[in-house]
């Protein structure tokens, strides 16, 4: 088979958002009443990407109160069409994919012979012979010259002789703009009617979670999943690329009257690991080429374990049976700690993957860090979040075999410290303070009834 991957670009891509986003730049200048600046890019996945808009990251951190907005179109759509494509990919990938149903998505890896980790994706059944998977940026790029191969080549090279699979990057018919926060229901269902977020089979009732629709607008075919980007309420809207500009004006128009805004990269990582008691882990960060995901947070909701065979399922077994207890955990911490190690009792536990500074934290989660930084307590205050690996599990388990995450009726929280290392294991500099926190920084609502948010 031919291959699907893109050569690896000469310099980085722009989406085909990138007007609208200056569009909106220009908007935010007039309405907030401040100077119009060009927009901050940073090179993500071989694209350039809003870092923030006008607004600064707390900002727009902020905004998933109410509504976010986010500029997904770096991500790929491939599909999979033919009589044995779900074989393949039940072959391929951990999830049981041959079981899925017409209108489900589901979470899952797509792994190593080694059992690490080259992608984290969404796989959507549109028929029984046709599925969209949907990857992570620049994960449809393949250089052999840059130790890079794209997902859909990966997947390929599984294809048995005469096995009836085609295989097509479509990412550039849709254009993936991503609704989310507790007022995503009053913005979709008005400007595409309440039709759009209602069960396929029972359209009296509310889609669920992990299910996605398709519907017609304007002489247009879209697709709308609720998968949970960011961990609370919300949808993906995979908008027909020729009138992407348009709907996402028309998108970012209303979450402004909404009290919410478009949110770049910055806005978005807050936004993933603030959520819940463990955060979202990112491909690339959490998730690599080194390491098994084992006991990673949505590890049971990516991985069928019952299933006969998938790659990299005998190193994952043998990774489980070994009896490793090491955690994913999320932290709160008096400042960012990118680069750090972290400690318990003067030793090292496990290292930092993800920090960033968040407003979203609440000052009782703040106080508790008992920093001596003035920009920490108070009402107004900010610390940082993150996540990272630890060798051993840090808390207690109850007799089913699950984390105790409260004692009490309260959040448990484990003080740590964060440490620079040089590459010789010596320890440099002062150390950050913070805690391992048992409940996270905020609840996660993606998978509770929409009815909680149909009339705000």
């Amino acid at each position: 088979m031919k291959k699907i991957g893109f050569d690896f670009p000469d310099s980085p891509r722009y989406t085909a958002l990138y007007e609208a986003e200056i569009w909106y730049q220009k908007l935010l200048a007039d309405k907030l009443g401040r100077e119009f600046e060009p927009i901050k890019l940073s090179n993500f996945g071989e694209y350039n990407m809003a870092v923030n808009y006008l607004t600064s990251v707390l900002e727009e951190a902020k905004a998933i109160e109410k509504v976010a907005i986010f500029n997904i179109d770096h991500m790929a759509q491939i599909q999979f069409t033919g009589s044995e494509a779900a074989k393949l990919l039940d072959r391929v990938l951990p999830a049981d994919v041959e079981n899925m149903k017409i209108g489900q998505c589901k979470y899952t890896l797509l792994l190593t012979e080694k059992g690490t980790v080259l992608d984290d994706l969404i796989i959507m059944r549109v028929k029984e012979d046709n599925f969209i998977l949907v990857i992570n940026a620049g994960h449809d790029i393949t250089d052999e010259s840059k130790d890079k191969i794209a997902d859909a080549d990966f997947i390929c090279k599984y294809i048995k002789d005469d096995e009836d699979v085609q295989v097509k990057d479509i990412s550039d018919e849709l254009v993936k703009i991503d609704i989310q926060g507790p007022l995503s229901y009053k913005l979709v269902t008005k400007l595409f009617g309440d039709q759009v977020v209602k069960n396929r089979n029972k359209p009296a009732k509310n889609m669920k979670f992990f299910t996605f629709n398709e519907f017609d607008f304007e002489g247009h075919h879209y697709y709308i999943s609720r998968t949970g980007y960011t961990n609370r309420w919300g949808w993906e809207l995979y908008v027909p690329v020729n009138v992407a500009e348009d709907q996402f004006k028309c998108i970012a128009l209303e979450a402004l009257e909404l009290g919410g805004l478009v949110v770049g990269l910055g806005g978005r990582d807050e936004n993933r690991i603030s959520a819940g008691n463990f955060g979202l882990p990112l491909n690339g960060s959490e998730y690599d080429r080194e390491h098994t995901p084992v006991n990673a947070p949505l590890f049971n909701a990516a991985f069928d374990m019952n299933k006969t065979t998938f790659v990299g399922k005998e190193v994952i077994r043998k990774d489980i049976d070994s009896g490793t207890d090491k955690r994913m955990v999320l932290f709160i911490s008096e400042g960012i700690v990118s680069g750090r190690d972290i400690y318990k009792n003067g030793k090292k536990i496990g290292t930092v993957t993800s920090s960033i500074n968040s407003p979203n934290i609440s000052q009782d989660k703040r106080e508790f860090i008992g920093s001596e930084r003035k920009n920490v307590n108070g009402e107004e205050g900010t610390a940082a979040i993150g996540l990272g690996w630890l060798e051993h599990n840090p808390f207690q388990i109850d007799q089913e075999g699950k984390d105790i995450l409260t004692e009490n009726k309260k959040a448990v929280r484990i003080p740590v410290e964060f440490f620079r290392v040089d590459k010789d294991g010596i320890i440099k500099g002062k150390s950050v303070i913070g805690y391992i926190s048992g409940d996270g920084v905020t609840p996660a609502t993606a998978s509770k009834a929409l009815k909680n948010i149909q009339n705000l």
